[in-house]
């Protein structure tokens, strides 16, 4: 495209009747009902929230009727991070605020790959397997705490594996199997989990990949394992027998399949998942959040900054190994039927997910700025060529979405969607600057800074700036935040990672730019982290790998962007005489 885009420009507007509708107004008319609250704008409501931490969360607690079996004694104990502690005495469980949403004819997952054909699941069924394997995991003798790893595309087994793990109180964590199995180790490892889930392999770009030999090689690299379940997934019969301890996933539930779920109650900061993130040195961060946490922030940013209800059909192009996967497996907390694919989004064209959109009947369709402007590149028109009409917002993340790919959506897709950038991160697992359905879109502008999250840029000195680029922080707790590192016991790599900058404040390690309207951008990293695509890549990672070859002396890689999105990584070498 080469029309210059301006910066800035109006898109979008919400009508009367699409903001009235809205979960967030539903929300400001309860506050206004209940605790004599009157906000008349978004900013309104965000300073509200960021400046009375606790009454914005407890009312959350609240409007979003959080099923607890033992009541919290207080909201927040202190604001000091790290260290701040929520909803001290509560007890719930996940899975239990997952399946308080059962419809049991209605779909709760519609998924597809590039082996499998389109498959629906209702919520009675996926009630059923999650009981099954859960009834399997606890006769495999996994109790609360212990950990749980899964090496396993996007697929629904995946989610019911997860929802089965948290309902009994353990600790998930997944890789996908595209990753090396000594990626995989680097990673798991660390957890010393008891069960491993993996598949034999997958297809991408309609190529077949046998994993059963690094699934053998992670087995061997893992001594805390005791028993390996197989999904067979590239082929009907793998050969099992050259794994230790290694047993069918049909085996595994058949003589459960009657079983009826049962929800561990478990502390609001009880271990729910282990994410990775790496950082410029050592092993991939093993970040640790909690279940209550996940909950209220995935209900919170589904709900009011994703506009989720019952009816939609959430979707977002990820692997297991991303954060976005447990994003899109926490749609479930909100009653939304979930859509999940497998495979090359651009294989064999890129028009194989605006077809997945229309077979699927999406209704949020959730991407990488990336996969805009590559559709934007190679001339596509989704509108054209697809009923994409119930499409009703477009959100993208990973980098930073330039005008053109704004201007891009409304000419190609549909000029009446709400197209809602987003920046985050795996360390709180939710985006801090996002999309509203109350607010107008501008080109190349996030719509605002997410409810709860009090987001500022800093200045070197650690002065808050509007206006001008700076660090971005997040002054005030979120429940979200890491309970802890795993293996980090005095807590020094935790703190040296978000907090040595600014003491007491959370410094996440991206450029962005607030305007005194309250929109934002990103200027992409401003640490040594690389971000392809959304996935964070620490350069030790890469390091090891690339120095791991013989010959190699010293080595160095660096990632540069362009305006318009697209990006290199170039990799120097200096090899030995």
């Amino acid at each position: 495209m080469s029309e210059i885009v301006k910066e800035g420009t109006l898109l979008w507007e919400p009508s009367e009747e699409f903001k009235s509708q809205s979960n967030i107004v539903r929300y400001m008319n309860w506050l206004k009902e209940n605790k004599q609250l009157s906000f008349e704008t978004y900013e309104e409501l965000w300073n509200w929230s960021v400046t009375e931490v606790e009454d914005f969360w407890e009312s959350l607690w609240e409007f979003l009727e959080i099923k607890a079996s033992t009541p919290y004694t207080k909201v927040l104990s202190s604001h000091n991070m790290p260290g701040a502690k929520w909803f001290e005495g509560a007890k719930l469980n996940y899975t239990e605020h997952v399946f308080r949403n059962l419809r049991p004819e209605q779909p709760a997952i519609l998924s597809k790959s590039e082996i499998r054909p389109l498959q629906e699941m209702t919520w009675q069924e996926l009630y059923d397997q999650v009981a099954s394997f859960a009834a399997g995991l606890k006769e495999a003798g996994i109790k609360s705490g212990d950990r749980i790893v899964a090496y396993i595309p996007n697929i629904p087994e995946a989610a019911i594996a997860f929802l089965a793990c948290a309902s009994i109180g353990a600790t998930w964590s997944s890789c996908s199997p595209d990753f090396g199995s000594p990626t995989v180790v680097d990673r798991f490892k660390q957890i010393e989990p008891k069960i491993l889930i993996a598949v034999d392999g997958y297809r991408y770009s309609g190529k077949d990949f046998n994993r059963m030999e690094a699934v053998k090689q992670i087995q061997d690299a893992i001594p805390s394992l005791e028993k390996t379940i197989l999904l067979p997934y590239l082929t009907e019969n793998p050969a099992i027998n050259t794994l230790k301890n290694a047993e069918f996933w049909d085996d595994f539930t058949k003589s459960h399949q009657n079983a009826t779920l049962t929800y561990e109650q478990v502390p609001f900061d009880h271990p729910l998942w282990v994410l990775y993130s790496s950082g410029t040195t050592g092993l991939p961060k093993a970040i640790v959040q909690g279940q209550g946490g996940i909950i209220l922030e995935h209900l919170k940013k589904g709900i009011f900054h994703s506009d989720l209800k019952e009816d939609d059909r959430f979707f977002w192009f990820t692997t297991t190994g991303w954060m976005m996967w447990n994003v899109v497996v926490g749609a479930l907390l909100s009653g939304s039927t979930i859509l999940l694919y497998d495979g090359n989004p651009g294989y064999p064209t890129l028009d194989v997910i605006w077809e997945f959109a229309e077979e699927t009947g999406m209704t949020v369709f959730g991407t990488s700025a990336s996969y805009l402007l590559n559709c934007m590149n190679k001339g596509i028109k989704p509108k054209e060529k697809y009923d994409v009409s119930r499409i009703k917002s477009i959100m993208a993340t990973g980098s930073p979405l330039p005008p053109e790919g704004f201007k891009w959506v409304y000419d190609n897709v549909n000029s009446e969607v709400w197209l809602a950038s987003a920046s985050g991160g795996t360390d709180v697992c939710t985006a801090f600057v996002l999309g509203s359905p109350i607010l107008p879109v501008y080109t190349g502008l996030i719509q605002c800074r997410g409810l709860g999250a009090k987001v500022e840029a800093f200045d070197e000195e650690g002065h808050a700036v509007i206006d001008e680029v700076g660090e971005l922080v997040v002054t005030e707790p979120m429940p979200s935040m890491p309970l802890f590192f795993w293996n980090d016991k005095d807590g020094s790599r935790y703190h040296e990672s978000y907090f040595d900058m600014y003491p007491g404040v959370w410094r996440h390690g991206d450029w962005i730019k607030i305007t005194t309207s309250g929109s934002c951008q990103i200027y992409g990293r401003s640490d040594s982290t690389i971000n392809r695509g959304g996935i964070r890549i620490g350069t030790s990672e890469i390091y090891s790998a690339v120095e791991g070859v013989e010959g190699v002396a010293d080595s160095l890689v660096v990632d540069v962007s362009n305006e318009k999105g697209n990006a290199v990584m170039p990799l120097f070498v200096v090899l030995d005489e």
